[in-house]
């Protein structure tokens, strides 16, 4: 008899920043990053957050740009992420998501299922948001309006 593996669900999403993160444009989004992040690690089906010393990702850059801010985090689903995304803090911030980060043309988000434990890197996460740009939603890399089951053993 095999082991059945468990899967957690990995997010990426990336933001191109409209000034500099010590910038007085910034202030409301940076002054958001604890108070969210805490309602973050206290969500239900909450597993991982991608974070320096600081308790934030603000030093991490992805895909060699060095105005491009990584959120990389672990879900036990697309529920419980989906329940965060949209909700209190983290939703007001998502409303004036445009005063902080430039509209981009191409894909900001992917997700992909993990082996329960697995940590995603930000080169990993890269990979994905690059796959999911390159070749659409697939069970490698896909979106929120557009997702896929875990794989199935």
């Amino acid at each position: 008899m095999t082991d059945s593996v468990s899967y957690e669900l990995a997010q990426v999403n990336v933001g191109k920043l409209q000034a500099p993160l010590d910038s007085a444009q910034l202030k409301d989004f940076t002054e958001g990053l604890g108070p969210v992040n805490a309602v973050a690690d206290q969500s239900d089906g909450f597993v991982w957050r991608l974070q320096d010393e600081s308790g934030d990702a603000t030093e991490f850059r992805i895909l060699d740009d060095p105005d491009l801010l990584i959120n990389l985090s672990v879900w036990r689903d697309v529920d419980a992420l989906t329940a965060f995304m949209y909700s209190g803090r983290h939703r007001e911030l998502l409303k004036r998501r445009r005063e902080f980060f430039h509209r981009l043309d191409e894909v900001v988000t992917a997700l992909w299922w993990v082996e329960a434990g697995h940590r995603p890197s930000v080169e990993e996460a890269g990979q994905r948001l690059q796959h999911l740009r390159e070749h659409g939603p697939s069970p490698v890399a896909f979106s929120l309006r557009t997702t896929f089951p875990p794989p199935t053993d």
